[in-house]
């Protein structure tokens, strides 16, 4: 198989936020194991560090962000720019890589882009590339969300109804509330193109496996009509810390290697949360109500108008550095793996939600934007191997949820739920299991343009 690949070259193109580009540059690590030439294509804004990845080609264009733009809070509106003003320098990139590399020894066999970028479909026909879409949503998430716009007309923007939202299970209407209320003007028009470009594609490529999707793999076949190959977890051997975009904080590790067996909850809202003081200082005093050793991630940038964790008081800073250890960053899976990790405190976030799952560590549910509502209540309701604050950021609340993780029937439930969920994941990669089948024929479809 490597050697049917030597000389195929695959042109990749995250979209620039962190949980988008590490997907991707884990994609390409498995690819180049398969012997694939990788070139990584990426914007100027949120550059992947290329001395991380000696054995790619890295070639940057320009954005055009100012950076007040780069600052906002809506991811849509960012995208949106994002599509109109990288179009131009992406095509002439990409034409002059297919000029100059040689037939003999490089020749591109195909574009992978995130699913976030939509003028792609014009430019790879016009330059006869084909091209596959990858996508960093988990299948149910991606296959509805596109009705988003029509469900945020009917939505009343009050209901606090914890009803099912019927066309998008197994979201609440709380949830759908949340999820929506954003002013998003760019929102309807950038999923219509996200659809079509989608569904013109040569193929979809998602981060996740048909154990954790089985009801919404065959609808997104019928749906899309075009290969799906749900890879995930093969990533697992490929770890994405060399593609942080923050620096990890690597003294968690021996603190942690201090720690007893299954005695610590990690606390981490990934790069895009946000919250506010008060929210942290609600988190922080549940940590140390709870009684539990804890290892709390607080991003700069966290909490908005501040430095860093000066939100918390220093008397309860005193207290918490007793039983704890806070860190700006930290290197997710190897903390996820320590065997001191007894839970997982989480904004559900897809790539959290896989690498939890994937070393059996139960969570506490706490999502803040997008499809997390959604991982939230697979992670809660549907495999039920954890638990949901619903959306209350609340110490009491922290508090109880984590002495009942940790401790009593119902955590113990959860736990046994969670190993058997891992089991079933860990065999999707295994020989002829359902990640590993799909990887390969992948492999043969990326082979054969």
């Amino acid at each position: 198989m490597e050697k049917s690949n030597d000389g195929l070259r695959v042109v990749l193109f995250p979209l620039p936020i962190q949980g988008c580009i590490n997907p991707m540059i884990q994609l390409a690590k498995i690819l180049r194991s398969r012997g694939f030439s990788i070139t990584v294509i990426h914007t100027r804004f949120n550059a992947p560090k290329a001395s991380s990845h000696p054995l790619f080609t890295f070639l940057e264009i320009p954005d055009g962000l100012s950076e007040t733009e780069k600052r906002t809070d809506d991811k849509t509106f960012l995208f949106t720019l994002l599509n109109q003003r990288c179009e131009a320098p992406f095509h002439d990139c990409l034409a002059k890589l297919l000029v100059s590399s040689d037939s003999e020894t490089q020749r591109i066999s195909c574009l992978i882009h995130d699913s976030g970028w939509t003028f792609t479909p014009s430019v790879t026909k016009s330059l006869k590339l084909p091209r596959l879409v990858l996508s960093t949503y988990t299948v149910s998430f991606f296959l509805n969300h596109f009705a988003l716009p029509k469900l945020r007309h009917e939505a009343s923007q009050d209901s606090e109804q914890d009803d099912l939202v019927q066309e998008f299970p197994p979201l609440r209407e709380n949830d759908l509330v949340r999820l929506l209320k954003e002013k998003r003007e760019y929102l309807e028009p950038y999923l219509n193109m996200m659809l079509e470009a989608t569904k013109s594609s040569s193929g979809i490529i998602f981060m996740s496996c048909e154990e954790l999707n089985q009801d919404s793999l065959p609808k997104a076949r019928e749906d899309f009509k075009v290969p799906i190959y749900a890879i995930e977890p093969s990533f697992s051997n490929f770890p994405a810390s060399s593609s942080s975009l923050f620096t990890q904080d690597e003294t968690c590790i021996p603190w942690l290697d201090k720690q007893e067996d299954k005695s610590v909850i990690y606390v981490s809202f990934g790069s895009l949360a946000t919250m506010t003081g008060p929210e942290l200082i609600e988190i922080a005093c549940g940590l140390r109500n709870s009684g539990q050793q804890f290892l709390l991630v607080v991003r700069v940038g966290l909490v908005k108008g501040t430095e860093w964790n000066e939100v918390i008081p220093e008397e309860l800073k005193a207290t918490l550095n007793e039983k704890g250890k806070i860190v700006k960053w930290a290197p997710q899976q190897e903390v996820l793996k320590h065997r001191a990790i007894g839970g997982f405190l989480t904004h559900n976030g897809w790539n959290s939600v896989v690498e939890s799952v994937c070393e059996g560590v139960p969570m506490v549910c706490l999502p803040f934007i997008w499809d997390q509502f959604l991982n939230a209540r697979l992670v809660s309701g549907v495999w039920r191997v954890g638990l949901h604050l619903e959306h209350r950021i609340e110490r009491n609340e922290i508090e109880s949820s984590i002495r009942s993780l940790f401790f009593g029937n119902e955590g113990e439930a959860i736990r046994e739920r969670m190993r058997l969920l891992q089991e079933k994941v860990g065999r999707s990669v295994k020989e002829n299991g359902s990640a590993s089948r799909a990887l390969e024929s992948l492999i043969d479809h990326i082979s054969s343009f």
